[in-house]
């Protein structure tokens, strides 16, 4: 494995092993009719990235901290982000905007 595909896959082992923490500290509201996935807040986050032209590099490079708090993203009230990487991987981007109001961050585009 060439050392670029071993960092590469370093860093999705990592966003992955991030997005199981982030599932498992979640509640269990499987039984509530509430709990699908926010995949319209996904979208939207999706749609503010395309907008600004980032995109391709969040894709590829994950997303800077620095970047999302200067469109409006916050840290929701009483998170712990110190284990989040910056840039944070794309996939974990993801995630969280799917988590609703289990989310570590608070995106200004989603209810």
């Amino acid at each position: 494995m060439s050392p670029k595909m071993f960092a590469a896959a370093g860093i999705v082992a990592a966003g992955l092993g991030l997005g199981a923490t982030l599932a498992s500290a979640a509640p269990d509201n499987s039984n509530r009719p509430d709990s699908a996935p926010d995949t319209a807040c996904m979208q939207a986050g999706i749609g503010v990235l395309r907008g600004a032209g980032l995109l391709p590099s969040v894709a590829a490079d994950g997303l800077p901290i620095e970047t999302a708090v200067s469109v409006g993203v916050t840290v929701r009230e009483g998170a712990d982000i110190s284990g989040v990487p910056d840039p944070i991987p794309f996939n974990v981007v993801l995630a969280d905007h799917r988590a609703g109001d289990n989310s570590l961050f608070v995106y200004p585009w989603c209810d």
